[in-house]
């Protein structure tokens, strides 16, 4: 009973952790509006000579170059979120929770308090602040994604759940923005921020494990003081009796059909989210004409809808667990192997993702503003369920000893995708004159590849159901 308390306390607290912090750069947009209010790059705005009054004002509304170094700063932060968490998974896999964990810490206290001691005359520093914070927040991400593996039956859901809270710890920047037009400095709500790395630091010593929680998870499996004992559990407890099948090495995974058709639904889908949010401030400047007040209401209400991100990741979870389950029924009595039941289930859950982000492309690609509403909905209704899918897959559709290694290769490689989001933004601004017409339509097309790996799974679980099992 100690046990399962002990794992509540670790599931609540891991919770609370990704809500609060872990993907806080992805509510940049409501940063962005703090830094131009402190005159953050303005310095790149050339107000026509010939005009007087709030000349100034409105140039830094409407200032090109400004736009180009805050999108550049979220590129380089986001892009850095996904490609370093192939060397940070290593790190995690090679020297466990505990060690991951402080460096994590470490690098996001220290991104932290670096953006505490910034200022308009040393906008420079956020090209090292902000990648750097967001590589701490990917890998406490990482090390809480494996609490999943202690409650059975509802790992899916739980992964989800995380992933969904990731995403609302966005809605922190927003809190940062408040407080801001409240009269509370930048500086210290980030210092706050550095402060709570002493619970961060806590709860690595008295709420999680010093190495990694198995899955399946050994009976009477205990960290704390069981913790002499785990690797005997994990080995009994991973093999088992007679399972004595030679296992296939990291990289036939790697190059694998399956992993390539997933790279490609991540990479695709997530390119529009980051590009989305890079700009999404340059988009409400446009469509508000240049209003001030309604940048910050439209801005305010795209930030209020990151944090249901973590009400509706776990419904992505929970209809995998719930699939799993009724087709394990069915291999039953059909004699399906369980390899195939865990990515039949999965198949919905892909579909379903790429059909949320086909209709948040179409929706963002209407310039009526009060549509926009309806495309925050779908944002995060979609990142949700793109974060928290992947994992899930992930953990589905290949072996646990190599889930840390992959999903950090995965988000690398979709990592390097992302960086197109810079020219793309610079094409917009600067050939295409502000019209994203034929770039969204370049992007729908894109989204409708997507749909291909849902369908090759199908027919991979459809092929092998009338036939005997095989290795993808």
């Amino acid at each position: 009973m100690a046990g399962r308390g002990l794992y509540v306390a670790t599931l609540l607290t891991g919770l609370l952790e990704c809500l609060g912090f872990a993907g806080v750069i992805f509510g940049w947009d409501s940063l962005v509006f703090v830094f131009k209010a402190e005159h953050y790059f303005e310095e790149l705005c050339e107000p026509n000579a010939g005009l007087l009054g709030n000349a100034t004002e409105q140039a830094a509304e409407d200032c090109k170059a400004q736009y180009e170094k805050f999108s550049l700063v979220f590129t380089l932060a986001s892009s850095m979120n996904n490609f370093m968490t192939f060397p940070t998974s290593y790190i995690f896999d090679r020297f466990k929770t505990t060690v991951a964990r402080l460096i994590a810490i470490f690098l996001y206290t220290s991104a932290t308090l670096t953006i505490a001691f910034t200022s308009a005359g040393s906008t420079v520093l956020l090209f090292l602040a902000m990648p750097v914070l967001s590589v701490g927040g990917i890998l406490l991400l990482l090390t809480n994604l494996q609490i999943g593996n202690l409650f059975g039956k509802h790992r899916s859901t739980i992964i989800t759940l995380y992933n969904g809270a990731f995403d609302s710890s966005s809605a922190v920047f927003l809190i940062i923005k408040l407080l801001y037009e409240q009269g509370i400095s930048l500086r210290a709500s980030f210092i706050f921020l550095s402060v709570c790395s002493a619970w961060h630091v806590t709860r690595t010593f008295l709420l999680m494990p010093r190495g990694h929680i198995p899955y399946p998870l050994p009976p009477n499996y205990s960290y704390g003081r069981g913790r002499a004992h785990l690797s005997q559990e994990r080995r009994t407890g991973i093999l088992g009796p007679g399972q004595q099948q030679k296992p296939r090495s990291f990289w036939s995974y790697v190059f694998s059909q399956r992993f390539a058709w997933h790279l490609v639904w991540l990479s695709v889908i997530q390119l529009y989210h980051y590009l989305f949010i890079g700009t999404l401030n340059s988009l409400l400047t446009s469509l508000a004409g240049r209003d001030r007040v309604i940048v910050s209401t439209y801005t305010n209400a795209f930030a209020i809808t990151q944090f249901f991100g973590v009400l509706c990741a776990p419904w992505n979870g929970l209809l995998m667990d719930r699939l799993r389950q009724k087709y394990q029924k069915e291999a039953k009595r059909t004699g399906c192997s369980t390899s195939m039941v865990a990515l039949r289930s999965a198949v919905p859950s892909l579909t379903l993702t790429s059909l949320l982000c086909l209709g948040f492309i179409i929706c963002a690609s209407v310039p009526v503003l009060p549509l926009q509403y309806v495309t925050f909905i779908l944002q995060v209704i979609s990142r949700s369920f793109l974060y928290g899918g992947n994992a899930a897959f992930l953990t589905l559709a290949f072996p646990s000893e190599h889930f840390g290694k992959l999903f950090g290769l995965v988000m690398a490689l979709s990592g390097v995708v992302s960086l197109l989001q810079f020219p793309i933004f610079t094409l917009i601004k600067g050939p295409l004159q502000n019209d994203p017409f034929y770039v969204n339509v370049m992007l729908i097309l894109s989204t409708l590849l997507t749909f291909v790996h849902p369908f090759l799974l199908y027919w991979e679980c459809r092929a092998q159901k009338e036939s005997p099992p095989a290795v993808a």
